[in-house]
């Protein structure tokens, strides 16, 4: 989850608190008028450089998956498949293995939100991914999985 998008939400509900009270302490309404103009100028600029901020992390995060992708190393190239492994090793444990065998249970409870939607994301990305895979290999028309002869 990009955090500037939290911040982004946090600052439109900050600038609206402090239009309200600007808006209750002025009494004059060209003053009103220039205070919630220079606000609004205020926060489009704050708003601005915070999408701007966003697109930055954005695009650092896609560089580090190329390069863990383009490495030379078995380890970087595989640490995602790796991580999403072992949550499903930890999911198919407590619900196959411990109600066939009895085995003690994992608490599941302590395990944050943000843990569970990127196993969520990568474990249904992985699936898509080989999914539309196996379609373009099909697609040529051979249905053997082989790409078609050029």
């Amino acid at each position: 989850m990009n955090p500037f998008t939290l911040i982004t939400g946090a600052v439109t509900t900050l600038f609206g608190g402090v239009k309200d009270i600007i808006m209750g302490h002025v009494q004059n309404d060209a003053d009103k008028i220039a205070a919630g103009v220079k606000l609004g100028e205020l926060q489009l600029t704050l708003q601005q450089t915070l999408i701007q901020a966003g697109e930055q992390y954005v695009d650092a995060q896609k560089s580090v998956i190329v390069a863990e992708a383009q490495s030379q190393s078995w380890l970087p190239r595989n640490i995602r498949p790796l991580s999403l492994l072992c949550f499903l090793g930890i999911i198919v444990y407590q619900g196959v293995v411990v109600s066939i065998f009895h085995t003690p249970s994992v608490d599941l409870t302590h395990v944050p939100k943000e843990m569970w939607t990127l196993f969520y994301i990568g474990f249904g990305g992985y699936i898509v991914s080989r999914g539309a895979e196996k379609v373009a290999l099909n697609w040529n028309g051979n249905g053997d999985g082989t790409p078609a002869a050029d």
